[in-house]
């Protein structure tokens, strides 16, 4: 199957998963409150649809336009703009006649479902998967800068250690990206000297620019021969697939960073390397290095087990029963939101650049692997839930938090918005969304076009 097609699959089964029970999360409190609920629809039926069938008094179908979904609660002003029967006498099974509080509910239902359904499939996978990470303090020869250009620019170089950022620890390597990404200031140890260094503003900026270098940071490897190149002037020296250089000229090292300066040392002369075979025999092999500081070797990369049991670092491994994983789950849950509220923050300061990095369809179906892997699939789930949760929660007309809005200052004030009000709130809440859609995939259009 093709690989775009398995992305493909994984979006709209994700996506119509979410909407399904963003929409059952106002669908089930209006029923509760024995309030009218004419349509229940996974995407949009503009003109027509493409399935539908009358149930109870509600229309439950599926729409042509996958851009979301919607419940159309009789009495409420919503997507589908019905002003008609506004004009009418409210009726008793309406939106519009029921108490304040109990329309609150109703409009907080989605994004209620939306963080919940979040927090259950981490819970889910804390009970399935566990966690498995690398410390941080398990990286004794600190990080490896691989883009220099992009460490410069942050203050960083191969070596340091990263203890914390806007002053809070980093136990975790595989948060240390998004952790640099959403900070301010980064906490480094350089040689046993600790400082601060501030991250600058425009650096998701400098990110964006070269989004195949954006991973700038990784982990230091050892130098591990994979074999010799067919037109190597070192062809039939004794160099072994896995066998690990630990000395170059008699200059020890552990790392395969620390290679480059040494054999740009020794460029144009016969050197000894220290070999350590793959059963842990040493041995001592001549090799010729050319002008320009090559060995003519390809370099070997070992999995992240096999580097563990050499001490290159450590893998933890956390497990939990289903109860642990209850508060475990709760706390990720937290934790990403909290990752994407700063993440906004980001986007909408303009000086950060930001804004150029965000994506529409295609870079939300990117999130997705091109081989269908289940732990892959809930995990990126769960994190466009939490960002559907709090998109929707936000104060703008046309979407929940834009009825919220309007619905905690009737309850403060003791007066309700009038039916015209909402119904122009309704609309320029409408452009404003499709304007922020049209800018979101034009950005995906102009990085498939020119990066």
């Amino acid at each position: 199957m093709s690989p775009i097609l398995v992305q493909t699959i994984q979006f709209f089964l994700s996506l119509s998963l979410l909407i399904v029970l963003h929409e059952m999360g106002h669908f089930i409190p209006a029923k509760l409150f024995k309030t009218k609920v004419e349509k229940f629809y996974l995407f949009f039926d503009i003109k027509f649809s493409l399935f539908k069938k009358k149930i109870g008094g509600t229309e439950y179908g599926i729409g042509w336009l996958p851009l979301g979904g919607y419940v159309k609660i009789a009495g409420m002003i919503d997507e589908s703009m019905d002003t008609e029967a506004m004009k009418e006498e409210p009726k008793p099974w309406e939106f519009r006649s029921k108490p304040a509080w109990q329309r609150l509910i109703i409009m907080l239902g989605g994004v209620t479902v939306n963080f919940l359904l979040a927090v259950v499939i981490y819970i889910g996978m804390a009970y399935s998967y566990g966690d498995q990470y690398i410390p941080m303090e398990s990286l004794e020869g600190g990080i490896f800068v691989r883009e220099k250009v992009i460490g410069d620019k942050l203050g960083v170089q191969t070596g340091d250690k990263i203890v914390a950022v806007d002053g809070e620890k980093v136990d975790n390597f595989d948060d240390l990206f998004l952790e640099i990404v959403n900070g301010n200031s980064i906490t480094i140890d350089r040689d046993g000297e600790v400082f601060e260094q501030a991250i600058p503003v425009d650096f998701i900026a400098t990110l964006i620019e070269d989004e195949e270098k954006a991973r700038f940071i990784g982990i230091r490897h050892p130098f591990i021969i994979k074999e010799i190149s067919k037109d190597s002037h070192n062809k039939g020296v004794d160099l072994k697939e896995r066998d690990r250089v630990i000395a170059i000229g008699g200059d020890e090292i552990a790392y395969f960073d620390q290679a480059e300066p040494l054999l740009e040392k020794y460029a144009g002369q016969n050197i000894d390397l220290k070999v350590a075979s793959s059963d842990g025999t040493l041995k001592n092999v001549n090799v010729k290095v050319s002008q320009d500081g090559k060995l003519g070797v390809a370099v070997g990369v070992l999995t992240m087990q096999e580097y563990s049991d050499m001490g290159v670092f450590k893998i933890e491994t956390q497990k939990y029963t289903f109860l642990e994983a209850i508060p475990a789950g709760i706390d990720k849950g937290v934790t990403t939101l909290t990752g994407y509220v700063k993440q906004l923050k980001k986007i909408f300061n303009p000086e950060t650049g930001a804004y150029k990095g965000v994506g529409g369809f295609a870079a939300i179906g990117s999130m997705f692997p091109d081989t269908w892997n289940w732990e892959i699939f809930w995990g990126t789930t769960a994190l466009i839930s939490i960002i559907l949760a709090f998109m929707n929660i936000l104060p703008i007309p046309a979407l929940d938090g834009g009825h919220v809005m309007f619905l905690l200052y009737e309850m403060i004030s003791g007066r309700k918005p009038s039916d015209k009000f909402l119904e122009y709130a309704q609309m320029v809440g409408f452009f404003l969304l499709i304007g922020l859609l049209l800018f979101a995939n034009g950005n995906d259009i102009y990085k498939w076009l020119f990066k």
